[in-house]
């Protein structure tokens, strides 16, 4: 329990953000999964579309500051060696 006000506003401030971030890691991991799905489906038009869709919800958290810049980038890049692979093949 905060002793003074400005710890209360913290705490409120705090819980906004938490929620405000878990809003936005659960749609990136959405979007990879909805990519994944159609990786796994072998369906070429939806992976590309799934492939932009999902690097740019990434790329919107990281302009948020939800998730770090390098992470975002380890992601997109383990898409688009799926993405690849699975329209070469």
């Amino acid at each position: 329990m905060p002793n003074k006000k400005s710890a209360a506003k913290r705490v409120l401030i705090g819980e906004k953000n938490r929620l405000y971030n878990r809003y936005w890691k659960t749609r990136c991991k959405t979007a990879v999964k909805h990519f994944l799905e159609a990786v796994t489906a072998k369906d070429h038009e939806s992976i590309k579309t799934r492939l932009d869709e999902a690097q740019g919800i990434i790329d919107k958290a990281v302009s948020k500051g939800v998730i770090h810049r390098n992470t975002a980038a380890r992601r997109k890049s383990h898409m688009a060696k799926a993405a690849s692979a699975a329209l070469a093949g």
